[in-house]
């Protein structure tokens, strides 16, 4: 193995390279990516970024020492469109193409879009530096009606700036609760409480009919006046120029349990991939930092076994997330599911500071803290062993205590 190509010059592609060199690999590291920067981290782009209190150079993954110190071969502004994997070759968009002995497909997603919001005059999407600066630049002066569609994590991380920027703001959500994807309906509400502590309007079973040059026009024929357009709606793995490759795509690239996508030498990280977690049994594609982070690292050490002919090691993590709004900070670890017996176990939901545990089958499946550090990330080790409900019920007590 001479020659590694990285596609997605993000968190998982560094990782990736820097678990490379850590291992000792000399060969030649090609990185492709289609923003012009060198990787910076996402998290703060709709908090201290888009607040103004930190400007780029803040958000920058590595010093230019560190990197440099990487010996990495950079393809920035360049978007790969192919890829032959009986030739070992990544087609790029400027008509060059890049052949590989490894590879690491880190292409992350995009955000989703709505049709007619291209008929609004501000209308906005985040998920790179630049969108963030973009929608900073509508915010930092305070006074806009800006409508958030879709209450998520990011959409309410966006709501909160807006917010303490001295905004209006207003949150479509279809679903009928905020967050039912990350935290069910329950505490997705919890959540969401906050932000009307905040003085920010949360509508949930909105469905969008159409959007104008100022307003989102609902399907009960209301109308919502908006001087920004925020579209947080989720995002959708960047996998389109994987077609014809022959790799199996299904809401993602799908990966065996060590990220290999079935191919000698070829393996998926970050966002863009979706694997079959082995402590939890079951498919998963996860869109967070740390996952990012770990998967990248270990598909790097996969790819130093795959070359020297040693056995590669299944990636079966407790997933870990976390979200900054106003002053609380929420955590989560594990992985709920749609039919989870939920428990409040210290604080209390109406002080917007309690954790939660998430079970179901008799085992625990997840913790959710908002401001309770200390009786949620002990849980990690706990959701490793594939502790019982009833036994998570009586830890959470004693760290409460």
């Amino acid at each position: 193995m001479e020659h590694v190509v990285i596609v997605g010059a993000s968190l998982a592609g560094l990782r990736a390279a820097e678990t490379l060199r850590s291992g000792g690999f000399e060969g030649r590291i090609t990185m492709i990516g289609g923003e012009t920067h060198h990787p910076y981290d996402r998290p703060p782009l709709s908090k201290r970024l888009l607040s103004g209190e930190w400007e780029p150079d803040r958000i920058a993954l590595r010093k230019s020492d560190q990197m440099d110190g990487l010996d990495l071969h950079w393809r920035t502004g360049a978007r790969a469109v192919g890829l032959d994997v009986e030739s070992r070759t990544v087609f790029v968009g400027d008509g060059t193409h890049v052949a590989f002995d490894g590879l690491v497909i880190a292409t992350g997603a995009e955000p989703r879009t709505l049709p007619a919001q291209r008929n609004h005059r501000s209308a906005h999407v985040l998920r790179t530096v630049d969108d963030a600066l973009a929608l900073r630049a509508e915010l930092v002066t305070g006074g806009k009606r800006v409508v958030v569609i879709g209450a998520g994590f990011i959409g309410l991380e966006v709501a909160a700036t807006a917010r303490q920027l001295d905004n209006a703001v207003t949150v479509l959500e279809g679903a009928p609760a905020p967050l039912v994807r990350g935290l069910g309906a329950e505490m997705g509400a919890a959540v969401a409480a906050i932000h009307g502590d905040h003085g920010v309007e949360i509508r949930c079973d909105a469905a969008v009919h159409d959007i104008t040059a100022d307003s989102v026009v609902l399907a009960d024929g209301t109308t919502v006046d908006a001087d920004v357009l925020v579209v947080g709606i989720g995002v959708s793995p960047s996998v389109d120029w994987l077609d014809g490759s022959g790799l199996t795509i299904h809401d993602g690239v799908v990966c065996g349990p060590d990220l290999g996508v079935g191919h000698d030498g070829i393996f998926a990280a970050g966002d863009v991939a979706r694997w079959h977690n082995q402590l939890f049994d079951e498919p998963m594609r996860v869109e967070h930092w740390t996952n990012a982070a770990e998967q990248g690292a270990h598909v790097g050490t996969n790819l130093l076994a795959w070359r020297d002919g040693e056995p590669t090691h299944a990636y079966a993590p407790v997933p870990f997330f976390w979200s900054e709004q106003y002053d609380r900070r929420i955590q989560f670890i594990g992985r709920p599911a749609g039919d989870d017996e939920v428990h409040v176990v210290a604080g209390s939901v109406d002080d917007r500071r309690f954790a939660a545990i998430y079970g179901s089958g008799g085992r625990l499946r997840g913790v959710l803290g908002v401001n309770m550090p200390r009786v949620v990330m002990p849980f990690r080790n706990h959701l490793e062993q594939r502790m019982s409900f009833d036994d998570a019920v009586a830890v959470a007590a004693e760290l409460a205590a």
